[in-house]
């Protein structure tokens, strides 16, 4: 999925209040209601924090709808509460005060620069946006086409990028996500009150606030909000017939140009599409990143479905696109990635994150549109498949059908 967050490039953050580490201060455990400032005003999301059995130490989930998302074991320092996202290079930090969190979400860019947040929380808060009691004027459930326009220069229109937007609505509580060609705004959650719509996500890389009114004639006109400063426009009409292009035909073998790989692992070992273990089996090659949380999406689907099928004669390797190329750096985070999903197919380091760069890695591709994208082999080696980007489990059926259609293609390729 393209990157759309505007990063803010600031010195390390040294927040005054880490000094206190003598403290006796506890948090309060359960839901918390946590808000970013944004440009675009308060991203609400919640917290669900627990105590583990070791002293400062608690478990805490980013809750988006219906997605529990782990974060790392948070820490309590003094008056402070760190939980980190490590393989997203993030982290939230707060200085607790009874009822209240307050403080930063600080995000890595390059070496000591950081994208930086203000972050505050409540606790015993669990709505969203608005509290049970405001009334919507109408149900938005059901499909819409959109279309999401960056701002050009000099205020001259921008790219446009076509999605579709799947919405269920309970009362004032709204659920679903927008599917783009090139992948997913995971799980969004908000509500409806009078005319308007407001929907927020975040998960420890992303924060996206998407707000919208409801015209005549089945109809949105909003604002999309990334980060702390970044904003599109969109527009959405209700449409049940709402589709995107056929993500097989956006990325495709270059004629003539057998596909072939050949990169390092996080240990510095080359792997290579002609080594052994690949000879004469189904292979699924994952062009990813450990920073794109649609690619994460899609390793939760396929570690534990290598697990449960390697023994078929299929193979599954990772090609990451790192935000640098040095091993020395890009290394660690492949050992975090392959540790927090139990990955046991190899990932290797293939490149930097520049779609324009990842093309010229594998050069027998037309182009690499999305991360993720994922290639199917067959077991003579020749390339049978390629599907750009991932429709992740915040988009529903579409994510069941995707399961479907990648199993069926399997079992043919191993039936062959």
């Amino acid at each position: 999925m393209k990157n759309r967050l505007n990063y803010v490039t600031t010195a390390l953050l040294i927040l005054p209040f880490l000094a206190n580490c003598q403290s006796t201060t506890t948090v309060k455990t359960g839901v918390w209601r946590a808000t970013l400032q944004t440009s675009g005003g308060q991203l609400p999301f919640g917290l669900d924090i627990k105590p583990t059995a070791k002293a400062g130490k608690y478990t805490v989930f980013a809750i988006n709808g219906a997605e529990r998302l782990p974060m790392d074991e948070a820490t309590l320092m003094g008056d402070t509460l760190r939980i980190p996202m490590g393989l997203f290079e993030s982290e939230l930090v707060g200085k607790v005060s009874g009822d209240k969190l307050t403080g930063v979400w600080r995000k890595r860019r390059v070496k000591d620069q950081y994208q930086v947040v203000p972050f505050s929380a409540q606790f015993g808060q669990t709505f969203r946006f608005a509290e049970s009691g405001k009334a919507p004027s109408g149900n938005l459930s059901g499909k819409w086409q959109t279309v999401f326009r960056a701002a050009g220069n000099d205020g001259a229109p921008g790219d446009t990028t076509a999605a579709v937007g799947v919405f269920e609505q309970k009362g004032n509580l709204v659920t679903g996500t927008f599917l783009t060609p090139t992948g997913d705004y995971r799980y969004l959650a908000g509500n409806v009150f009078g005319d308007s719509l407001l929907l927020s996500c975040f998960d420890g890389s992303h924060a996206f606030l998407f707000k919208a009114r409801k015209g005549a004639n089945q109809t949105l006109t909003g604002v999309f909000h990334s980060g702390p400063t970044y904003r599109e426009t969109w527009t959405a009409r209700l449409d049940p017939t709402a589709s995107l292009p056929d993500p097989a035909k956006l990325t495709y073998l270059k004629p003539g140009q057998p596909f072939s790989f050949a990169f390092p692992n996080a240990s510095g070992k080359t792997v290579s599409l002609a080594d052994p273990q690949f000879k004469g089996k189904v292979t699924v090659v994952q062009i990813m990143g450990s920073w794109c949380p649609n690619c994460m999406d899609e390793t939760k689907f396929l570690a534990p479905w290598y697990s449960k099928n390697k023994s078929r004669g299929v193979e599954v390797v990772g090609l990451a696109f790192e935000k640098t190329a040095d091993l020395a750096e890009s290394g660690p985070k492949l050992t975090r990635m392959k540790d927090r999903f139990q990955i046991q197919y190899p990932v290797l380091l293939a490149g930097t994150n520049d779609k324009a760069e990842a093309a010229k890695s594998l050069p027998a591709l037309s182009s690499v549109v999305a991360f993720p994208t994922t290639i199917f082999i067959d077991k003579k080696g020749a390339v049978r498949h390629i599907h750009t980007g991932f429709a992740g489990p915040g988009t529903g059926v579409y994510y069941d059908q995707y399961v479907g259609e990648f199993n069926r293609l399997i079992d043919k390729l191993l039936a062959e």
